[in-house]
């Protein structure tokens, strides 16, 4: 009689099943329409294949497309298909790694003596499909070390020899589909043929491991869907994102720029982003000064011993600008990498009593890394940014009370700006690997306690990444999904007992001993850069009236009404209501359409009935006219619009 096994499923549910059951055999159990659907499963909360067997009681979910794991099972999957067509099409070829990736995958290569571009995508697309319809399953299997280096120096794969050196034996596995054998962990859909629809997306150079000491592969993008049609909407979902592309519209609607001369990934404002960073500025200083915090101002740099007791040096030193030397022999600086370190300091220019706690300061601090050329991306990816950052310091009593009070901040934001889809991702140790943090595991559990309960008080929904959190506390992110649906990382806030206690940061308490507090770190814009290149996307450009750099554009239909369209334009800065006059000696059309181009919310055409009778013509941004206004009426329209 086969030994059975207890399988229990996301609805609580307990079925039996002989040992070695797979996840597949479990869904066709259930209905024969799930086992077609389902491309991987989620086996005490590890991905694994479907046909994996299962040899003990487990919790089980299966996983489609809409679900991550699925997701991840399939693009890793079309890594292997493409790095197969790969093979086929240009023999001789090296392999670095394939993953999958948020929206997609891509592998690196070593294409030796043959050119790639992109001008050869369809010819590899064509391949693979050929490939999918073979309909070869993804076959797993445990390998020793030894056969695996054995086979990789026959097959003459440097990469895949340099990945086995950190890797133990007992632990390396191979996955084969038709002709093609990778060293992978996995996991991976059935087979090939349910990867109907596929689409190359870009070819790049990316550095062998990361490291631009390595060899400059080629690293070749793209997606793939268990429908057409999917791909069909996906590729227009793309189409408007080029359009909404920040670098593009930072350009066109004149925000920012870079120069080569001043250096990559270090943003130059212009006039019009730098009223926009402004104004984003003044909302959040209104908003602390309302929840009592106190602003303080740091230097740019630090020095080195300033990160060795904070930690950060350790950590991130390799990563960092190198130290800047003075004329003092042994004595080096930092450019600053965290605006915490300084704050520390702040807090103990004196001892603090417990009355003074929470102590809430905030500084809108210029902090710099080094980020390697190849990741550096417009504004969500720079050299130099501006955190709008605070700390909190706080008894533990009052831990989950300034948590929750944090999380109100951040909600009040989201509102302002129109982020309405988002997700609290909680973000914890790796248990399996706490070498990797500093403090101790009371304080750790007391941390991640207190995350827990101030998300569960606000009802937010949220997900539990282990392994996700920063080296010295938890933390909470916030993922919110902009308007083409796609997820970012937008502000966050962190737990940490740590800090605390590397700067021996003290209080004396009602009992009159000294004890340490708690610190929060919270940051709802994260960095003012990545927020407004997000913002911009986000919004195609068509920024919230009350943030737009020009909210109305006067618009005199000839030179005869100069005079007073400069005169409402006066008029209206009296009321706050800000904008330009065009005074080009061009026809109204053209301006019209330059101000639409320009993406200037309101504009006002005023010719000789407008100026005999003080009035106005209005226009709204993707509207078209709305009527005529008085002076004062106009200004009762504006704020109207303003306050909606």
């Amino acid at each position: 009689m086969n030994e059975m096994i207890k399988i229990t499923l996301p609805d609580g549910s307990v079925r039996e099943y002989p040992k070695g059951t797979t996840a597949f055999e479990v869904a066709k159990s259930i209905s024969e329409g799930l086992a077609r659907v389902v491309l991987s499963a989620e086996v005490n909360g590890e991905v694994w294949d479907l046909n994996r067997a299962i040899s003990e009681d487990v919790d089980l979910s299966l996983l489609k497309w809409d679900d991550k794991g699925g997701k991840y099972a399939f693009w890793h999957s079309s890594a292997h298909l493409m790095a197969e067509a790969l093979e086929s099409l240009y023999p001789g070829i090296q392999l670095g790694i394939g993953p999958p990736i948020e929206n997609g995958f891509y592998y690196d290569i070593d294409f030796g003596e043959h050119h790639f571009s992109s001008d050869e995508f369809s010819k590899v697309e064509q391949k693979m499909s050929e490939l999918a319809k073979q309909a070869n399953e993804f076959e797993r299997r445990d390998i020793s070390k030894s056969d695996a280096i054995a086979y990789f120096q026959e097959k003459g794969d440097p990469y895949k020899l340099e990945l086995l050196e950190g890797l133990e034996d007992g632990s390396i596995t191979f996955y084969q589909q038709g002709n093609f054998t990778d060293l992978c962990r996995g996991p991976h859909i059935p087979d090939t043929s349910k990867i109907k629809a596929v689409k190359l997306l870009n070819v790049a150079a990316a550095y062998w491991r990361g490291d631009e000491k390595n060899k400059s592969l080629t690293r070749i993008y793209g997606v793939s869907f268990p429908k057409a049609g999917m791909l069909k909407e996906h590729l227009e979902l793309l189409e408007e994102a080029k359009k909404r592309d920040h670098r593009k519209l930072g350009k066109e609607l004149e925000l920012f720029t870079f120069s080569e001369k001043v250096g990559a990934g270090l943003p130059l404002w212009l006039p019009k982003g730098t009223a926009i960073r402004e104004r984003l500025e003044r909302f959040m200083r209104k908003a602390q000064v309302e929840r009592g915090y106190q602003q303080v101002v740091t230097p740019h740099i630090g020095k080195k011993e300033l990160y060795i007791t904070s930690g950060h040096y350790e950590k991130y030193g390799e990563d960092s600008f190198q130290p800047i030397k003075t004329p003092n022999e042994d004595e080096e600086f930092l450019l600053k990498p965290m605006n915490c370190p300084h704050h520390c300091e702040v807090y103990k220019f004196r001892p603090k009593s417990y009355r003074e706690l929470p102590l809430r300061i905030a500084e809108f601090g210029t902090v710099y890394r080094y980020e390697q050329s190849g990741e550096l991306n417009g504004l969500t990816r720079v050299r130099g940014f501006t955190q709008d950052d605070a700390h909190i310091f706080c008894t533990p009593d009052q831990l989950k009370e300034e948590f929750v009070e944090v999380i109100d901040l951040v909600m009040y934001v989201f509102k302002k700006l129109g982020f309405e889809d988002f997700t609290a991702q909680i973000s914890l140790r790796d248990p399996d690997n706490k070498e990797k943090y500093i403090g101790s595991d009371e304080n750790w559990d007391k941390a991640e306690r207190a995350i827990v309960e101030a998300t569960a008080e606000r009802e937010l929904n949220t997900v539990t990444e282990y392994g996700e959190a920063a080296f010295y506390g938890p933390k909470l992110d916030f993922m919110v999904k902009d308007a083409l649906g796609r997820a970012w990382q937008l502000g966050t806030i962190q737990v940490d007992y740590n800090l605390p206690d590397r700067f021996e940061l003290e209080y004396v308490g009602a009992d009159n001993e000294k004890h340490r507090p708690v610190m929060i770190h919270r940051a709802p814009f994260g960095s003012m850069e990545r927020f407004i290149g997000i913002l911009i996307e986000h919004t195609a450009g068509n920024f919230p009236l009350w943030l737009s750099p020009d909210q109305i554009a006067v618009l005199p239909i000839s030179e005869k009404y100069h005079d007073y369209a400069n005169h409402l334009l006066k008029y209206l800065n009296n009321h706050d209501i800000r904008g330009l006059v065009d005074e080009r000696a061009e026809k109204i059309g053209r301006k019209i359409r330059d101000a639409e181009v320009s993406k200037i919310p309101i504009m006002l055409i005023v010719g000789e009935q407008e100026a005999e009778n003080q009035e106005v013509s209005v226009r709204v941004h993707g509207q078209g006219d709305v009527g005529k206004y008085s002076l004062q009426g106009f200004v009762d329209f504006f704020n109207d619009l303003l306050n909606e």
